[in-house]
């Protein structure tokens, strides 16, 4: 059996060899991820290629995710490192100042200054993932001084964070935007916003996403108390959501990150938008061939929490065994699969958007249909389907390559065939019908459940529910030799 929970590995220096890619794909990956923040765009365009060369090849369709650099705040250039004890004090300038400690005082400066108009005292500050903990004692028109709760060494361009402080800074920077329009022009098929703090963060995006007449979804990136805070705000207007697990786990109690882990998955899939895990998932594998037994739970406990997808990050980019931790992520989802609490939502009350598809998902299960065939327009009719955890599989069926692509990140779904887009839907069903029957999908034994909607290619029509048994490939004249 197929796994149904995706998995996405990030693209690297291990990993970008058109070898390793095919065998990243032979091996279950179903979405590659570029990080923007690091690489140029011709560094990426590059990636882009040797991809969609090897899917191509292959035959198998693997999406895109674009993941913007956002604003990662960070201390400027620190000649000489210094060690910062509990009790001293640290000024953070927001002009360029020489990075120094004097006795029991040292200063710094931030390559985002904007933030410092944002602090008041009384607010933390944490420096590289939070080893540094700092508390802000007073503030004047050029610097932040702040007071060292826990000390630790400081050198160039450390991360930031301000956890609780309310920070105006839009996550949507300008050189998102720039690396967004490139990523579009090159044929990236999802995106991910960093650090979303609101509803307009995702606005922003999505015009200029709108603006380059282009419809990616654009998947919000929770790594931010703010951004728990929203959720609801949002999920509004977001397509997706990835549980970014390790600045969250910066801003937040690390405590608190696996179950707020499942309760944004929660939410999230209650309105079906697609999530993603992401961060450490395989550490114990970036130097080792073996994982640690916690990290196998963590992948475990991520797939029955209902999760999308989980993404692999330093494991391919920088790890020695990128293929072997794919497969590791693979054995281990469908190991939880067994196990997988399918049509969560049985016996709920459902709104009128999701009827027709929870009305499939329970037919399906009561005739133990082999598989849920969507025809869909834009891919939100797949979406919705998964959203109830169906136990057959979902075929998606779309008119365009791009939706086809996209549906690879979504849960269950099999994105299946391209269609040409057809007044009559009885064409489609036949053409869709022959194929699942080339491949091994349908036999004169088994049962499919079919949602489309009527007029076909109309978008939101989804209004149809059909069951196609056995002997539709007899009296359709149907061999499927």
């Amino acid at each position: 059996m197929e796994k149904r929970t995706k998995v996405i590995a990030t693209i690297g220096p291990s990993s970008r060899e058109e070898e390793v890619i095919e065998r990243l794909i032979l091996a279950g990956v179903d979405v590659f991820r570029l990080n923007f923040s690091h690489g140029d765009h011709e560094y990426h365009a590059e990636n882009i290629k040797r991809i969609r060369k090897i899917s191509e090849k292959l035959g198998i369709p693997v999406a895109i995710l674009q993941d913007l650099s956002g604003p990662k705040i960070r201390i400027g250039e620190v000649k000489e490192p210094f060690l910062l004890h509990q009790g001293e004090v640290l000024e953070i300038y927001g002009t360029r100042v020489h990075a120094e400690k004097k006795e029991s005082t040292a200063k710094v400066y931030l390559e985002v200054p904007e933030v410092l108009k944002d602090l008041k005292p009384g607010d933390l500050i944490f420096i590289a993932d939070g080893l540094i903990k700092l508390k802000v004692i007073d503030k004047t028109s050029e610097k932040v001084v702040a007071e060292v709760i826990q000390g630790g060494v400081v050198s160039s361009r450390k991360g930031v964070n301000f956890p609780g402080a309310e920070l105006s800074i839009p996550s949507f920077t300008p050189k998102d935007e720039v690396d967004l329009k490139f990523g579009l022009d090159a044929g990236i098929d999802i995106v991910a916003l960093s650090f979303v703090n609101g509803a307009e963060d995702i606005l922003r995006c999505k015009e200029v996403i709108k603006q380059k007449g282009k419809g990616q979804p654009v998947f919000a990136k929770i790594e931010t108390q703010k951004g728990v805070e929203k959720i609801e705000e949002i999920l509004s207007v977001a397509d997706g959501l990835m549980v970014a697990r390790g600045d969250l786990g910066v801003e937040i109690p690390i405590e608190k990150v696996p179950i707020l882990q499942k309760e944004l998955v929660r939410i999230a899939r209650k309105k079906g938008k697609p999530t993603i895990i992401a961060t450490q998932m395989l550490t114990s594998m970036i130097n080792s061939t073996s994982p640690t037994r916690a990290d196998i739970s963590d992948i475990a406990n991520a797939v029955l929490d209902g999760a999308d997808a989980l993404m692999l990050s330093d494991e391919t980019t920088v790890g020695k065994y990128p293929v072997e931790a794919v497969k590791v992520m693979v054995k281990t989802i469908k190991e939880a699969e067994k196990i997988y609490p399918y049509q969560l939502e049985k016996g709920e009350s459902v709104s009128s958007d999701f009827a027709i598809a929870y009305s499939s998902t329970i037919l399906a299960e009561e005739l133990k249909a082999k598989a849920i065939a969507v025809f869909t327009k834009t891919g939100s009719s797949a979406i919705r389907v998964s959203r109830f955890r169906p136990k057959a599989v979902i075929l998606a069926n779309v008119h365009d390559v791009e939706v086809w692509r996209r549906l690879a990140i979504v849960w269950g779904v099999k994105p299946f065939l391209i269609l040409e887009e057809k007044e009559d839907p009885e064409s489609m069903v036949r053409e869709f019908v022959t194929l699942a029957c080339k491949e091994g999908l349908f036999t004169e034994k088994d049962t499919m459940v079919l949602t489309m909607g009527y007029p076909v290619g109309k978008e939101g029509s989804t209004n149809l529910i059909r069951v196609i048994k056995g002997e539709y490939l007899k009296d359709a004249g149907i061999s499927c030799s």
